[in-house]
């Protein structure tokens, strides 16, 4: 059978938030067009064998051993034969009840457009309203698990750069698809519940960690994409404010993480030079003025 669109979802260790995505995408599941995809990254919670037993029609897959959310990412978009590829995360769901006609439609009078960010409204319960008066448009980048890939995009590309490990994976796409005359798009017709607490996530016990991962992922983007002349200065920036929003507050935890990313920066020079694809200074000024990614959206700002 040949799908249209493929929904593609990476897991690990995270079946109760995957049972409520699947149930909450029952209404996907009767179409012939699409297809479900998702990548197991080596859960030991039984995620696989609940999938393959109560989710027939879903086509699930693992990793042996944990490889990490951008391998678990490049394995699902391997798989993909569809022209479209969907990307939803194991804690997302669509609120909007007819995404797929949407995304066809603007698409097809988008022929320049390789991704769509959808509207994103993070917490654990859902909007009291849901209407907008936001308008698509051409942005920066996106949310890699609220979006939607055209596939003929990113076969183009590099696979999401797995040494990262985690986090700036999308601004690596972002780069790579302006260089390739590619555009990015939001698209707030397709509102979508990330059921995630924010200032929860924040507080914690891997704050650090992610503080590090998501420091030297920036710095790792600075290095692949910047022209050199303008690394020092957005370098020495990036580090000072860090210092000032947190090490200077006493959030030695945050010093820990910026040293550490730093040491990362440095251990990562290799495979930096292998792989960068650095914009001119036109390019990057160009792409300075586009619209800032839409990550989050309340209500309130409609």
């Amino acid at each position: 059978m040949q799908y249209k669109f493929t929904i593609v979802i990476p897991t690990k260790n995270r079946l109760e938030d995957l049972k409520i995505t699947l149930e909450k995408l029952k209404f996907l599941f009767e179409r012939g067009d699409v297809h479900f995809l998702i990548c197991d990254d080596g859960s030991t919670d039984g995620t696989f064998e609940y999938i393959s037993t109560h989710f027939p029609k879903i086509e699930i897959f693992s990793n042996k051993i944990s490889r990490g959310i951008h391998h678990t990412r490049n394995r699902l978009m391997e798989r993909v034969k569809s022209p479209y590829a969907i990307n939803i995360d194991d804690d997302i769901h669509f609120i909007t009840q007819d995404p797929i006609e949407i995304i066809e439609e603007y698409f097809n009078l988008n022929p320049n457009c390789a991704i769509l960010g959808f509207r994103i409204f993070w917490s654990k319960s859902l909007p009291d309203s849901i209407e907008t008066n936001d308008i698509p448009h051409r942005v920066k980048s996106f949310g890699a698990g609220a979006s939607v890939w055209r596939m003929s995009a990113w076969n183009e590309i590099p696979n999401y750069p797995e040494w990262f490990v985690f986090y700036g994976e999308e601004d690596f796409a972002s780069y790579h698809l302006f260089k390739k005359d590619w555009e990015i798009h939001y698209l707030p017709e397709v509102l979508v519940n990330h059921r995630v607490n924010i200032k929860e996530r924040k507080k914690g016990q891997d704050y650090s960690l992610r503080l590090q991962r998501s420091l030297r992922s920036g710095w790792y983007l600075y290095f692949l994409f910047y022209p050199i002349r303008v690394i020092p200065k957005k370098l020495a920036y990036s580090v000072w404010s860090q210092f000032k929003s947190k090490v200077f507050k006493g959030d030695f935890k945050a010093l820990k993480a910026i040293l550490l990313a730093l040491f990362d920066l440095i251990f990562s020079i290799p495979k930096i030079i292998k792989n960068s694809n650095r914009l001119s200074i036109k390019e990057y000024n160009v792409y300075q003025k586009l619209e800032e990614t839409k990550l989050y959206w309340h209500p309130e700002d409609k």
